[in-house]
């Protein structure tokens, strides 16, 4: 028998995740962005980043077209930048400061850190897709404290 969706969810909003905002493009100069928490380091050696995203988001057919991402790990002041790139619609990028990096992807500003990357695999998986990427650009700053989601709430370090 099947698990209960909304069971499932809740079992997994027990497990503690950084917050991100990928960042895409579709190659013709359109700027996507979402919020997600489905991302994980996959391998040292190459180093591989995946990111799961949801096919009915308005940025899936980006990551196909493009063939890049960008992981933006959001700190503990970011919270309503989270939220502006959780919602569908509107320009997500208006009144947020970003730069464009070497993929051509927006590198939001502020972040704790940043995993640009080029697609090296894509894989179905139910009403997600796994894109996976070998990070090309990072950086990362070392004193600044993450924003975290945990039981379907942004929590902190300090908290």
């Amino acid at each position: 028998m099947p698990v209960d969706k909304q069971e499932f969810r809740g079992v997994m909003g027990h497990f503690a995740t950084g917050v991100t905002v990928i960042t895409t493009h579709d190659g013709n100069g359109q700027r996507f962005g979402l919020t997600a928490n489905a991302v994980s380091s996959v391998s040292l050696e190459p180093p591989l980043v995946l990111c799961c995203v949801d096919k009915q988001s308005e940025s899936h057919a980006a990551f196909g077209t493009s063939k890049v991402f960008t992981v933006n790990i959001l700190t503990n002041d970011q919270e309503v930048l989270s939220r502006k790139f959780a919602k569908s619609g509107a320009d997500k990028f208006e009144g947020v400061g970003y730069r464009i990096g070497q993929t051509g992807t927006p590198i939001l500003n502020d972040v704790l850190a940043h995993l640009e990357c080029e697609i090296r695999h894509e894989f179905d998986a139910g009403d997600h897709t796994i894109f996976v990427g070998e990070p090309i650009d990072v950086a990362m700053d070392q004193e600044t404290e993450p924003l975290l989601y945990f039981r379907g709430g942004y929590r902190n370090l300090r908290a």
